[in-house]
C-alpha cells in the first residue's frame, strides 16, 4: 500500500511538470532575448525550446494569477525533490554510503545495500519518521514566508534557515550573476526538475514492473 501511494504521489508530481505554468505577465526582455523562438507571452512561463508551451489538459487555464503562482512554485519544488532522489538514487545504487552506522542499534549505511528500495525499506520507523518529519517542517516553514507565494512571492524562493545563509543557495553562487544569466540558470532548473521528475518515475516504474521501461530493464 506505502509503495502503491508513492508512486501515485510521483506521477501526480512528474505530470505537473509538463504544464510551465507562474503568474500571467508580460515576458520580460532578457527571456525574450533568450528565447527569441517562443512566443514571448509564454516564455515567462517556462515554455522553453524545443518543446515549447505545452500544456494539453489546460492546467495554466484553471486558476488565477494565484493559482498559477502556486502551481509554478510547487512545479519548482517537486523538481528539486525529483532532482535529489535521482541523485540519491544513483549514488545507493554505485554503492556509495557513509561510513558508521546510521543508528544507535549499529546498523550501518553499508549494510542497507545498494537497492534503493530495500534500503528505504531496512530503514527503522524512527529513522523515517525523521526524514519525513524534516520534509514536513521544510514545507511548512516555506508556507510561513512574507509574502506569500499567492500574495506577490517569488515562486521557488526559500526563506533562509540559518541566519544569512541561503538553503538553496548556500554558497552565493547567483549572487554576482547578471539578470541574463540569472535567468538562463531559473531556466536551466526548470527543464533539469522535469527531466528529474520524469526520470525518478522511471526508476519506480522500472523497479516495480520490469520491462515497463524502455532502455531500463532493471533498476
Amino acid at each position: 500500500m506505502k509503495t502503491a501511494a508513492l508512486t501515485l504521489a510521483l506521477c501526480v508530481a512528474s505530470a505537473s511538470a509538463f504544464a510551465p505554468v507562474a503568474p500571467k505577465r508580460a515576458a520580460t526582455k532578457v527571456a525574450v532575448t533568450t528565447y527569441p523562438d517562443v512566443p514571448s507571452a509564454r516564455v515567462d512561463e517556462g515554455a522553453m525550446p524545443p518543446v515549447g508551451f505545452w500544456d494539453p489538459w489546460g492546467l495554466a487555464e484553471l486558476g488565477s494569477d494565484e493559482t498559477n503562482a502556486w502551481f509554478r512554485h510547487a512545479e519548482l519544488k517537486h523538481g528539486r525533490v525529483a532532482m535529489a532522489a535521482v541523485t540519491g538514487w544513483c549514488v545507493t545504487a554505485l554503492g556509495i554510503h557513509f561510513p558508521g552506522a546510521i543508528d544507535y542499534s549499529g546498523t550501518t549505511f553499508e549494510s542497507l545495500g545498494t537497492d534503493p528500495i530495500a534500503a528505504w525499506d531496512a530503514l527503522s520507523g524512527a529513522g523515517k519518521f525523521q526524514i519525513i518529519g524534516l520534509i514536513g517542517f521544510l514545507e511548512f516553514h516555506s508556507e510561513l514566508a512574507k509574502p506569500h507565494v499567492m500574495r506577490g512571492g517569488t515562486p521557488g524562493k526559500i526563506t533562509p534557515l540559518l541566519g544569512p545563509i541561503s538553503l538553496w543557495d548556500p554558497i552565493g553562487t547567483m549572487g554576482g550573476l547578471s539578470e541574463e544569466a540569472k535567468f538562463v540558470q531559473r531556466t536551466k532548473e526548470i527543464a533539469n526538475g522535469r527531466l528529474a521528475m520524469i526520470a525518478i518515475i522511471s526508476f519506480f516504474s522500472a523497479s516495480f514492473i520490469p520491462g515497463s521501461v524502455p532502455f531500463i530493464p532493471n533498476v
